[in-house]
């Protein structure tokens, strides 16, 4: 279990490690594209900061080689906002006054074939982290009814138990995303002062329970904006090596969502600027050659145009963050702003006329037999 690797490195020792690497060392570590300890702290230091245009070139090349010039597309469909947490820098947290709502299996229904007459036909379902609002089973219903639209359903829930995510898979579920946050354990105490969340070990070990239920796809990611992002992306790294390793049959892939503004006004407690996410993402290129990056529609359009050559293979287009924002607008309150505000013809267009395709679907629950 990734607890038992995590909990073999010190925070401090490894921030101390980053900011000391050298030149010379940085310059191997990018010719080797090594996944040793070494070399994820030589291509996140600031003694890294001056090769980023080799680094780009080097992710740049990867990405072409291992997925080609194609950029999958999916989107968000909210069926919640109730939540049981009090994370300081989410909308959803359950003390801020905020209209809230649970949209009924004919709303979901609309918002379903809202998205689905847009063209997307791989899709992330999204609650706020209320386990009674809507229940592994109510998820799993909800899963069977509007799976035969899609293609593939990833979900972005609170986290559960082996034998729960099996009840979904079953259903029509083929991928999860779950963020830790931060993996700063210190600092996600105090972000997360109340609800199950606050518990750091059962989040961490989320991708592990949904890698043994059988998860095609398994995402992770930090927020950024938490901590510092250098040592923030070490521990999303080894994350992500391990993952690779141990559940090889599924694809891992790494988020960089940074935070946006959003209800309870929270302010970011790290500086990450753009220049600072894209060496995120090409070092986790380098690092991870078959890892899907996503980019989300909370960057703006400009820097999304800017770094999709780089090493992303998936973006979100046409996000809702509310409850019903498709078809029932205005009704509930949103998770967080976003900012690239292009519809998905629109996207796709621009994809298109970079030289790149736009892939609205790349997988079928036929493959597999089992629905």
């Amino acid at each position: 279990m990734f607890d038992n690797i995590y909990y073999s490195f010190d925070w401090n020792s490894i921030s101390h490690r980053i900011y000391s690497a050298r030149k010379e060392n940085v310059k191997h570590s990018i010719l080797s594209g090594g996944t040793d300890i070494d070399d994820i702290i030589n291509l996140l230091s600031p003694a890294a900061d001056e090769f980023l245009e080799d680094m780009a070139v080097k992710s740049a090349s990867i990405t072409r080689q291992r997925f080609g010039n194609i950029i999958q597309m999916y989107t968000p469909l909210y069926i919640s906002n109730l939540c049981t947490n009090s994370c300081l820098y989410c909308g959803f947290n359950r003390d801020n006054s905020i209209k809230r709502t649970t949209l009924t299996p004919e709303q979901i229904k609309d918002e379903a074939d809202y998205i689905y007459k847009m063209g997307f036909r791989h899709i992330l379902l999204l609650t706020g982290e209320d386990k009674n609002a809507v229940s592994p089973e109510k998820l799993a219903e909800i899963v069977s009814v509007i799976h035969r639209k899609f293609s593939s359903i990833s979900i972005e829930v609170y986290p559960m138990s082996s034998e729960e995510y099996t009840l979904l898979i079953n259903s029509g579920v083929d991928g999860l995303t779950v963020y830790q946050e931060t993996y700063n354990k210190d600092v996600y105490s105090n972000i997360h002062p109340s609800g199950k969340k606050r518990d750091f070990n059962w989040r961490l070990l989320t991708p592990d329970r949904g890698g043994e239920a059988g998860m095609r796809r398994i995402g992770i990611g930090p927020l950024m904006g938490l901590t510092d992002w250098r040592v923030e992306l070490f521990f999303t790294a080894l994350h992500a090596i391990y993952l690779t390793k141990k559940f090889w049959k599924s694809q891992i892939t790494v988020s960089f969502p940074r935070l946006r503004n959003a209800a309870g006004g929270f302010q970011p407690l790290s500086t990450v600027s753009d220049r600072d996410l894209t060496h995120a993402i090409c070092v986790m290129r380098i690092l991870l050659n078959d890892a899907g990056l996503v980019l989300s529609t909370r960057e703006s359009e400009e820097l999304r145009n800017n770094l999709m050559p780089l090493g992303i293979t998936m973006m979100s287009s046409g996000s809702k963050t509310d409850p019903g924002g498709h078809t029932t607008p205005n009704t509930s309150e949103s998770q967080f702003e976003i900012s690239d505000t292009r519809t998905p013809d629109e996207l796709a267009l621009y994809i298109k006329n970079r030289g790149f395709e736009p892939v609205w679907k790349d997988w079928d629950r036929d493959f597999t037999g089992n629905i």
